[in-house]
Order: C-alpha cells, then sequence, then structure tokens
C-alpha cells in the first residue's frame, strides 16, 4: 500500500498471482497485509486449489456438510489420521484382526501367538488383558467384536488340526471381569461369527453332501450356555443354504436396516443409477446365485428331462463328473427351497455373508433378511416349524462381484457396504471350480448401497495383494462418517475421503497390513494391525496438535534442575 493506505495493486491481480502459488504459500503470502489476507480467503481461490490439489473430477460438487472451500480443504488435510503417535509391540506373532468397543474406551486385538488381547484407549494405549486360547486347543485367534452394550466379547478362532483343516470355534468373554462364558464350535472357520443381538450370536456349520456340494447350517447361539432349564433353548438354527461347486458361506455379519432412510453420508445423490448386481431378482438374462429362489418352470423341466435320460440310459453325460453333481444337485433342491419371506415390519436386520456359485473362491454376497421372530433362541430347534418339502432356504438377494472377496466392511449407518475385491480377468469363464480364475494385484474397493442393491460410486484404488486364489487371506476395512480405511499387501494401510473418493493417506508398517479401525466415537483416530507383529495408532494433524498444546509445560528452573542430574 501507499502511504495514505491505498493498495498498490487490484484484487483481482493479486487473486490471479494468488492462483499460481500452492496451498501453503497462498497461507504464507495472506500474513503479509490485510488485503492479501482478504483475498487469500477468496472461495472461488480455495475451490481451484482444491481441485487442483486434490486432483478431484471437477464434476464432483462440494461436501455436502461443508460450510466453505477454505474450510473443506483443512478437513481432508487437518483431519485426517496419517501421524503415527504410539507403536504397541506386546504380541509376539502377525497381528491379523482390531476392533473397537462401541464407546471407544476400549478395543481388542487378535493374533497368530494365539491371543485375545483387550486395551484401554486411553491418550497413551495401555494393555488391560491378555486371553491365551492354546489351552483350548486353538491355533490362532482372527476375529472379534464387541456386543451393543460392551459389556461381551466375541473372539474367533482356528483349530489346532492338520493343514487342510477348516474347523473352528468361537468364545464369548465378559469385559466385566474376563471370564470366559462360553464357546461354540464354528465351521469354516472364517464363517468368523457375529453378534444378532446383546445376547445372542451367530455361527455356522457345514455339512458334505457330495464332492462339491455341501450345505451351510447358520445358528443362533445364546452367549450364556449355561442355561439349565429344558423349556429355554441355547441354540436355534436361522438358516440352511445349499452350496454349489465346492462354494461354502464365509465372513457373517448384520447390518441394521433402521437408519436406512437417514444415512451420515448419502452417497451419489440425485447422480444416474449404479449398475445392478441383484442376482435373487427375476431379472431377465440373470445367472442364478446358490439357494436364490426357484427357478424358472422350463429351467426345471429341463433338468428333469436330463437327468431321467441319464437314468434310463438313453443320455450319455457330456459333463464332467463335478459338473455333471452340480446339476444333479440343483435339481435335487427345486422345491425343497422354501422362498423368501418378506416382512411388512418398517425396522429389520440383514445378514450378510460372502459365498458363491461357479467355485470355491468367494466371488458373490449373499443377504437374507432376519424377521423378528428369528431375533431369538426361543420357539422351534432344528427346523421344527419348518415343512418337510423345505430343506433349504433361499436367498433373498446374491450380489455378484467377478472377483475373490477378500474383505467387507459397513458404513456406520449400516447403509453401505464396502467391499475389497481382486477382480478376474473380463469375460473370464469358470471351467472347473477347483480352478477359479487368476486374480488382479490390484484391490477394488467397491461399494454397495443395501437399500436399493445397486453399485455406488466408482471403485477406490490404490492398494494392492499379491497372494494367489488358494493362499488368498482376507484383509479387513472398516469405514467411519467420512473416510473408509484398508490394509493391504504392500505394507501399507490406506485412507479415502468417502465423498470425494480419493486416497488420502498412505500408513507404512514392515510387513502386509491386516487389519485397520476407526475409533466409533472419533474418526480421527485410527488403528492398523500387521503381520510385523505390531499394533499403530494414527491421529489426525489437528488432534496431534491439541493433545501437545494440552501437555503442561515444566517450570523454567525444574527443566533446569532436571539437565543437571545424572
Amino acid at each position: 500500500m501507499d502511504e495514505g493506505g491505498t493498495p498498490l495493486l487490484p484484487d483481482s491481480l493479486i487473486y490471479h498471482i494468488f492462483l499460481s502459488l500452492g496451498p501453503a504459500d497462498v497461507l504464507a503470502a495472506g500474513l503479509v497485509c490485510r488485503q492479501w489476507q482478504a483475498v487469500s480467503r477468496d472461495e472461488f481461490l480455495w475451490r481451484e486449489q482444491f481441485y487442483r490439489y486434490y486432483q478431484v473430477a471437477r464434476d464432483v460438487p462440494r461436501h455436502p456438510a461443508a460450510t466453505s472451500w477454505y474450510e473443506e480443504f483443512r478437513r481432508l488435510y487437518d483431519t485426517v489420521p496419517c501421524v503415527e503417535v504410539q507403536t504397541l509391540k506386546e504380541h509376539t506373532d502377525q497381528v491379523l484382526h482390531l476392533s473397537f468397543s462401541h464407546s471407544g474406551y476400549q478395543f481388542a486385538s487378535c493374533s497368530k501367538d494365539c491371543t485375545v488381547k483387550i486395551w484401554s484407549n486411553d491418550l497413551t494405549i495401555s494393555l488391560l488383558h491378555s486371553a491365551d486360547m492354546r489351552p483350548y486347543n486353538w491355533s490362532y485367534t482372527q476375529f472379534s467384536q464387541f456386543n451393543q452394550d460392551d459389556s461381551l466379547l466375541l473372539a474367533s478362532g482356528v483349530f489346532l488340526g492338520p493343514h487342510n483343516s477348516s474347523s473352528g470355534e468361537i468364545a464369548v468373554i465378559s469385559l466385566d471381569n474376563f471370564a470366559l462364558l462360553s464357546r461354540v464350535r464354528n465351521k469354516p472357520y472364517d464363517v468368523f461369527g457375529c453378534w444378532l443381538t446383546e445376547t445372542s450370536l451367530i455361527s455356522g456349520n457345514l455339512h458334505r453332501i457330495g464332492d462339491i456340494t455341501s450345505c451351510s447350517v447358520l445358528w443362533l447361539n445364546n452367549a450364556f450356555q449355561d442355561v439349565e432349564s429344558e423349556n429355554v433353548n441355547v441354540v436355534k438354527r436361522l438358516f440352511k443354504i445349499q452350496n454349489l461347486n465346492a462354494s461354502t458361506i464365509r465372513t457373517v455379519m448384520v447390518a441394521d436396516c433402521s437408519r436406512f432412510d437417514s444415512p451420515d453420508l448419502l452417497l451419489d445423490a440425485g447422480a444416474a443409477p449404479g449398475r445392478v448386481f441383484d442376482l435373487g431378482s427375476d431379472s431377465e438374462g440373470e445367472a442364478v446365485g446358490p439357494g436364490s429362489g426357484p427357478a424358472p418352470a422350463h429351467t426345471k423341466e429341463g433338468l428333469r428331462r436330463f437327468l431321467d435320460g441319464l437314468l434310463d440310459g438313453r443320455a450319455q453325460p457330456q459333463l464332467s463328473e463335478h459338473a455333471l453333481e452340480t446339476k444333479v444337485a440343483e435339481l435335487l433342491a427345486q422345491g425343497r427351497t422354501k422362498p423368501p419371506e418378506h416382512s411388512m415390519a418398517d425396522a429389520h436386520k440383514l445378514l450378510i455373508f460372502t459365498t458363491g456359485c461357479l467355485t470355491y473362491s468367494p466371488h458373490q454376497i449373499g443377504i437374507k433378511q432376519i424377521l423378528p421372530h428369528q431375533m431369538t433362541t426361543a420357539g422351534p430347534v432344528l427346523g421344527e416349524g419348518r415343512g418337510s418339502d423345505a430343506f433349504f432356504d433361499a436367498l433373498d438377494h446374491v450380489i455378484d462381484v467377478h472377483g475373490h472377496i477378500i474383505g467387507m466392511g459397513l458404513s456406520p449407518d449400516n447403509r453401505y457396504l464396502y467391499v475389497n475385491s481382486r477382480a478376474w480377468p473380463s469375460g473370464s469363464v469358470v471351467a472347473d471350480p477347483m480352478q477359479p480364475p487368476p486374480i488382479a494385484e490390484e484391490i477394488d474397493l467397491l461399494v454397495f448401497d443395501l437399500k436399493t442393491m445397486r453399485e455406488v460410486k466408482r471403485a477406490l484404488r490404490a492398494h494392492r495383494a499379491y497372494t494367489p486364489n488358494d493362499e488368498c487371506f482376507f484383509i479387513f476395512l472398516d469405514v467411519s462418517r467420512d473416510f473408509v480405511a484398508s490394509g493391504a499387501e504392500d505394507r501399507h494401510g490406506y485412507i479415502w475421503d468417502r465423498h470425494y473418493n480419493i486416497c488420502l493417506a498412505k500408513l507404512r508398517h514392515q510387513d502386509v497390513v491386516n487389519s485397520v479401525v476407526f475409533s466409533p466415537q472419533e474418526q480421527e483416530l485410527l488403528l492398523t494391525a500387521s503381520d510385523d507383529a505390531t499394533i499403530k495408532a494414527w491421529r489426525s494433524p489437528r488432534t496431534v496438535r491439541i493433545h501437545q498444546a494440552a501437555r503442561p509445560r515444566p517450570h523454567p528452573f525444574l527443566s533446569w534442575f532436571a539437565s543437571q542430574k545424572r
């Protein structure tokens, strides 16, 4: 400015100069004078800075909750948990899974060292309890989940046994005194298990029918198994589902539909509809998933003619033994599969799990509605209320991802399902159920709207995995109000913004990152677990500054005195 206080340069010229600067330089220039300060807060300037710095497509609107472009820039820069603040080394082997309590005060970790550890989530994290599961013949622990009121912990593990053993067990631990309350068999072990209510949990069992045909039974178990009354059930069968082509049900979880109409973040609002992947509908040209409901009449009749001709010797099978077994299993299931029930109640829950229909590789997501009368172990057991012909339960929906599913997670409002998938090559055909197509190294993070059963957003990418189909393992992801995070085999955890679909941070470990979890009460805190046997805590730059500012500064004399001590 001149001596009279009049600006020497017009605002428009300063604005164009600032457009050529980076965000840090714009903020530094704003400290020069009041005029530059005003221009450095211009909304159009920060809109340009935002799209350029974060490389967001120009047709993506600002976050619906944002008040300004400047504040939105600060949110993505300052509130992402990307600063490592603590490393926990109490585990002695690979750490496989992390889970937070709903209050955020505690979290649990599972490991190849066969312990379940429960931690106190203070400013400095500390170990509360370590449960060694080796006395129960466990090989390792793999998954945990707190019940809704944080009074019980579900811990899932794998039994010691032959290399190809698939048996596991679920343990329920009291969080009042850390006592082991009950144990429930779980097969295959990667069903994991989950809570349905505060005192009942879902487990699985697998029954072989043929060489590549089986059925999965999902059980509802009372967490307290010491009930003595003969009139009180401690277990009840929920569903019995046919598995074809060596597939099985795995990775069960429950979504509460009560908040579907009021999500924290509405994805793709007003956008064109995404692709529909519901194979359980009656749309023409769609493949039929496992237990997806009665087949059309012409399909039934064709199968019957094929089998009748085969039995009469009039037809020679041009199929392999596996293909023939699958056709026979499909025929036998026709007319013996109970169609989906539809409840008129507004609030209900969905059971979600991975499955398949072409190969043992989990390439589909099965969805089954849980009705109010199924929410308790009371009532008929072992399918007593079921007609003799209704042997299997049909699925309500099947979502096919055309790839190997290696992780799933729900948004906090349960409306959106995020899925880690390694894609099959385009146009690939599964000729042998025991030889699925090769899978990509790139991991696609897909997003499905459970209200509309449609894919929303484009796939998120950045993370990678390298193991082949037969060695592929689960990589757990987690979703907060604004962010989604995932582990990866490339020794990093990743964080994306849910609205803008951009990768915001890479979190380094020394080995595979198996699990990530946000604090449910503070999305600016993230934990990561790795094969390097560590758990790392990450906070946002904003919270790190706040915590550092809150620390009491020592008196100058005390600081001098401490420095003189030997």
